[in-house]
């Protein structure tokens, strides 16, 4: 008997391991009694740092599904029965509510929002029935509050908050007349007979479904990515709209590491998750399962087909059918930002695992006000809170544009970091934010001593597009100016206290002292303090007793937007003089003309500034001088100040840059076009590292040897 029990446990043994994704997994092994100790470390870490939410919470966010779902039902019952269908069909008549999302995927804390998906049936339409009866419902609701339709987004949402709750509602019309309650939306027949925008609603849900399904085990996924968000938000990478990754763009990544080490626990996989993703070779895709052709005929993600795939530099595919691309926001600077941060992950958990630094290390914030040595400073201004949150979620889901024009007119040469946090001066009482972004040059780019970069033109392009709000207001206001490190306002900081300087251990894994624009603290001297370096021909600076070489500009300042009844205008004028940098100052009346985009330090990973003749980007919101005392109590008495955005004019610069870059005087030379023609090819050249296999699925990422 105990012969057989032995024979049947070797079988067992012998029997192989189901295979999760597209690959074999890198390792099967199993957790040591140290990595079990780590484990528990960190879930203890986890639960300290405030990412669960109460049992009460929990409740309450069942309470307030149960009453929106009440809601979408009567809606559909009412619109049935307005449309004079039998009364059979009106009692019949049915929505169904789901989640998705981290909600969905058991990852969400405390104060996170709920993404739902109402799907009803074909003769509920979006346009009317979704974003104007049902919103109007919501409108009427005691409480609902903080009701915001965005019908014109990528997929068509509702954003408000129930019982102080925040709820994202999207809306499928699916092809029944009625909807059944128990609808199972992963099955591939929900998509006949809908529209594209109608899949990409439905996707959420899809998703989240198809992950739970393909991880070989849910709790150590859902610790692992709770973990992982956390560290991103931490490290300032967690935005997928502006330009990062978001909650599902985090979840397949995470997933993914699960299957390649199918019987790790959370300690080991967040190790792994650093050492896998430090290796990819990017633009290889990141899947969970093969992408798969169906006859319904959606295009599904294709870079050998599809032209505009082949520019993606991070794709992250989704795993439900039309399979697409859930990070094709991310840029090439945003990309060089996630690698140097996941370097920076990779070397702390080496340093756990041999036990010589603990869980908090590893979530250490970034010092991004250290980082670099150049910003852009965007001001968002509105008349009252509730224009500046219509006014800013605009902006922010805009300023990726930005990122993605300076890198095109300056042909990669410039790299911005937007920065996903937004800040405001507690000491004004007006309605104000504001976004900051690094920018810093290309690291290895072969740039002439003193070689500058005009982007004047692009921001005043981004400023226009900003201008197309269709839901613009009198009072909302845009800001864009140029502030170096030292010009900082003090509010970012916190308590309003002047940052530290942070130890290079902490936040900056690739230690280069050639390239120290990611923390300032490369060329030190023994004491700690940096070296500066004597500054380069045609560069601006403002500190005293400097020989600066400034260009010369007849001054001129006209008022470009006014409150009127018209958005901002992408219209600017000359201004002249510029003295220091300009962080835009909102509080008083005099106009301080923003200083050129500048790098004193040359060999430096820093910004070169523009040597075109005139001044550089330069955007303020200023105030006549018999107001400034109205302004500087914004709030009540904005009506009384006339805000003036003032810029300086210019004409396109991407062929200037260009002529520059490659040293001819016109774009005639033979030099200027190849690189013209290079740079309109550049994402094509993307796709020419992709591996795909003889059946057509695209390979891993990985590269062949991998420390397991």
């Amino acid at each position: 008997m105990a012969a057989c029990n032995a024979a049947a446990a070797a079988a067992v043994a012998e029997q192989p391991q189901k295979q999760y994704g597209i690959t074999k997994p890198i390792s099967l092994a199993e957790p040591a009694e140290v990595d079990l100790q780590k484990t528990a470390e960190l879930e203890k870490f986890l639960v300290e740092a405030g990412l669960y939410e109460s049992p009460e919470e929990s409740a309450r966010r069942e309470e307030v599904l149960g009453e929106l779902d009440k809601i979408i039902k009567d809606w559909v019952k009412q619109l049935t029965s307005q449309r004079g269908y039998t009364d059979q069909m009106v009692e019949e008549a049915n929505a169904v509510l789901f989640t998705f999302g981290s909600y969905r995927l058991g990852v969400h804390g405390p104060g996170a929002d709920i993404d739902t998906l109402c799907v009803g049936p074909s003769y509920v339409n979006r346009e009317e029935d979704f974003f104007i009866v049902l919103h109007d419902i919501l409108a009427q609701t005691e409480e609902v509050t903080e009701l915001q339709p965005v019908p014109d987004a990528h997929v068509p949402v509702m954003k408000f908050k129930f019982h102080g709750i925040s709820i994202d509602l999207l809306y499928a019309s699916v092809s029944l007349l009625v909807v059944p309650p128990d609808l199972d939306i992963s099955q591939g027949s929900v998509l006949y007979d809908v529209d594209e925008v109608t899949v990409r609603s439905l996707n959420g849900c899809r998703v989240a479904d198809q992950i739970l399904r393909l991880v070989p085990n849910v709790e150590n996924f859902r610790t692992t990515l709770r973990c992982l968000k956390y560290w991103a938000k931490k490290r300032g990478v967690y935005s997928n709209v502006t330009g990062f990754l978001g909650g599902v763009n985090w979840a397949l990544l995470v997933a993914r590491v699960c299957q390649l080490y199918p019987n790790a626990v959370p300690s080991m996989l967040v190790s792994r998750f650093f050492r896998v993703f430090t290796q990819w070779q990017w633009p290889n895709p990141v899947m969970l399962c093969a992408i798969e052709e169906d006859e319904l005929g959606f295009p599904v993600w294709d870079p050998r087909k599809y032209h505009r795939d082949r520019s993606h530099h991070m794709p992250i595919i989704t795993p439900a059918y039309p399979c697409m691309n859930s990070s094709y926001n991310v840029s090439t600077s945003t990309l060089r930002v996630m690698m140097e941060q996941f370097q920076f992950g990779n070397k702390i958990c080496q340093e756990i695992d041999i036990s010589k630094a603990n869980w908090s290390a590893l979530f250490e914030p970034f010092q991004f006000f250290e980082a670099y040595k150049n910003y852009l400073q965007v001001d968002i201004i509105a008349e009252d809170g509730e224009d500046l949150r219509l006014w800013k979620g605009w902006v922010e889901s805009r300023l990726r544009q930005l990122t993605l024009k300076i890198e095109r007119d300056t042909y990669g040469m410039l790299q911005c970091h937007p920065y996903p946090h937004e800040y405001a001066d507690p000491s004004r009482q007006c309605a104000h934010c504001a976004f900051f972004m690094g920018l810093s040059r290309k690291e290895g780019a072969k740039i002439q001593e003193g070689q500058q970069f005009d982007i004047r033109g692009t921001v005043d392009e981004f400023r226009h597009d900003i201008g197309m709000y269709g839901y613009w207001r009198p009072g909302m206001e845009l800001a864009v100016s140029h502030v170096r490190r030292k010009q900082i306002p003090s509010y970012v900081f916190p308590e309003g206290y002047k940052r530290p300087r942070p130890s290079r251990h902490i936040n900056h894994p690739q230690q280069s002292n050639k390239n120290d624009v990611e923390d300032g603290t490369a060329n030190r001297s023994p004491d700690g303090q940096p070296k500066r370096k004597h500054d380069t021909a045609g560069v601006y600076d403002s500190e005293p007793g400097r020989s600066v070489k400034r260009a010369s500009i007849s001054p001129s300042i006209s008022p470009v937007h006014q409150k009127t009844s018209s958005p901002p205008s992408g219209n600017i004028a000359d201004a002249s003089g510029a003295s220091g940098g300009s962080p835009v100052s909102l509080a008083n009346g005099n106009l301080e003309q923003a200083n050129c985009l500048n790098s004193p330090l040359a060999s430096e990973k820093s910004l070169d500034s523009v040597t075109s003749g005139s001044k550089c980007v330069g955007v303020e919101a200023v105030c006549p001088s018999d107001a400034t005392k109205e302004h500087d109590n914004c709030g009540s008495n904005m009506k009384n100040c006339t805000t003036t955005t003032v810029a300086v004019s210019l004409k396109r610069v991407a062929e200037k840059v260009v002529s520059e870059l490659v040293g001819s005087e016109s774009l005639g030379g033979n030099k200027s076009g190849e690189l013209l023609e290079r740079a309109e090819d550049m994402g094509s050249a993307l796709v020419e590292n992709v591996h795909f296999g003889g059946n057509g699925v695209v390979q891993t990422g990985l590269p062949e040897e991998l420390e397991v």
